[in-house]
Parts: C-alpha cells; structure tokens; sequence
C-alpha cells in the first residue's frame, strides 16, 4: 500500500486502513502517536519488542509503516533503537512528540483502596514512583508493556490488581481510571519516529528535518568541523547521539538530526556533511514538527 503525504498526516491511498507496527499491544502510546502521525483510519499492528516491530516491517501483508520511540525528554534517547534502526534499512517520513500521561487504572467497581498489586511497563512504574510512596502497601510488577497490563486485568477481571497506561488503553479495554496522571514528572515527552520502507516512503516536498548516522576520523577536532559545516550553512543541530560500534571497542557512530528553511538547504547541509565525515548515512529527509 503506498503512502501519501496530506497535511501533517500521512495516509494510505485507499479506504482500507493503513496498517501501521507499533511497539506493544492496541492502547500502547505507540498507537497514540501512530494515530497523531497516520490519521485514525489505521490498523496497529502489536510487536511485544522492539526487534519483533523491525521484523514485521519486512513483511508487506504485515505491515504499512510503523512508528518507532526514539528519546525521551527524562530517560535521553533509546540507544538500542537507534542500532536497530541503523541496520533496518527502513526511511524515517517524519516524527510525533507525544506528551506521556500516565494513568491508574482497574477493573470497574475496583477501588484504589482495595489493589494490592500494580502491574506495567519498568519505565512506567519508575516514572510513578512519588505516587506509590503513598500506597507502601501495593506491590509493584514490572511487565512487557503498559497496554498488556490493561488487557490482562480485562480479560480476567482481576479485582486486585491495577495497571498503569494510556487514557486510550483505559478506553479499549473498560477499565476505570482510579487516578490520572500520577507521574512524578509532569513534563515528560517521547519522541517517536514514523518509518517507511525505502521504496514506499511518500514525497515531503516541504521537509526541513533530516536525521543522519555518521563516524568522524580519529583526529583532533573532527566532531567540531562536522558542527562548524552545519552552523556555517545555516543549519540547526537539534539533536546528537553517540552509540558504541559492536565489534569495534571505543569507536562510535554519532546520530544527529539536522534542521534547516527549506529541502534545499538541508540537501546543500548534508552534502557538505557527507565531505567530513566517514560513512554518512541519510536515514530519512522528513518535516519538522511544530
């Protein structure tokens, strides 16, 4: 099914909808962002890892697009889905920061008072830590995803146990929000990155991001020549990230995203980039968003 670019939304060119991987099960906030990115008309289609979501992306019947977090405005960036992406093949077609509210949720007719076990992802559970300082009593489980733990409470009618997930993961499975919003950190952002296979990426003639993979000779001052090229031509570096090179101790890629006016400019950046740099890899050429 190939992509068509429309406003901020990229949707597929027929009624059916666009199937979209997303990491975790429907209700996850990869769904969220997938539905901010693609428009409503989607199918998400569950991977319970990050590997699983790269390895249905190779199968067409499986999959459209998917959507991929990539940092966090707490934890940093996700260094192991930048080296899946790196190796994936995949286009990055454009990006969805996504304010992450975490939320408390149980069966209906279920009260906080009588929990005694919250279920939900690591990252989910760290980041409601201050909430649960006053509930000593409820033990926390870790699990493989936020939205599994609504759906595992669904389908058993657990009437003891809670999960933490989206507002959407409450709405599809029926569960009842006990508490909203309950992390520690109100201002807590993902950012994720909505990706293509290279034949079916769509036309973003207003693009004015591109996200890049390269190394630097081992010299003084390489990574400062590479910053002075894209500060000289007008270029913004919004964001940079080193990932250790399996195989090769102490030597590192670096992940940069680059924003400029307009296509031209970023397509003048990167050439000169490309000229400083060892290896450098475009993985997607995409719009900023606002």
């Amino acid at each position: 099914m190939q992509l068509s670019s429309i406003g901020h939304e990229r949707v597929s060119d027929s009624a059916s909808p666009t199937k979209i991987v997303i990491q975790g099960v429907p209700g996850a906030f990869h769904e969220i962002a997938a539905r901010q990115f693609f428009g409503q008309n989607i199918q998400a289609v569950p991977a319970l890892s990050f590997p699983a979501l790269f390895d249905k992306m190779t199968d067409i019947n499986q999959s459209d697009a998917a959507v991929l977090a990539i940092e966090n405005s707490i934890v940093g960036g996700i260094l192991g889905n930048y080296k899946l992406l790196i190796n994936s093949g995949l286009r990055v077609i454009g990006e969805v920061y996504l304010r992450i509210q975490q939320n408390l949720m149980a069966f209906p007719g279920v009260t906080l008072e009588s929990l005694r076990e919250v279920h939900s992802h690591p990252m989910a559970l760290a980041q409601c830590e201050a909430f649960f300082k006053q509930w000593p009593r409820i033990r926390l489980v870790e699990s493989e995803d936020t939205a599994e733990s609504a759906a595992h409470i669904a389908r058993h009618q657990s009437r003891h146990i809670g999960a933490i997930a989206s507002t959407l993961a409450a709405e599809r499975y029926g569960l009842d929000i006990l508490a909203k919003g309950i992390e520690t950190v109100p201002e807590n952002y993902t950012r994720f990155l909505a990706l293509s296979r290279p034949n079916e990426a769509p036309a973003i003639p207003d693009a004015n991001k591109a996200t890049i993979c390269f190394r630097t000779p081992h010299q003084p001052g390489s990574l400062v020549a590479v910053l002075k090229c894209i500060s000289d031509l007008g270029g913004n570096l919004t964001h940079i990230q080193s990932v250790t090179i399996s195989g090769r101790p102490w030597e590192y890629q670096f992940f940069a995203d680059i924003t400029a006016e307009n296509a031209p400019q970023i397509e003048t950046i990167l050439r000169a980039v490309s000229e400083v740099t060892l290896d450098c890899l475009v993985l997607g050429i995409y719009r900023q968003q606002p």
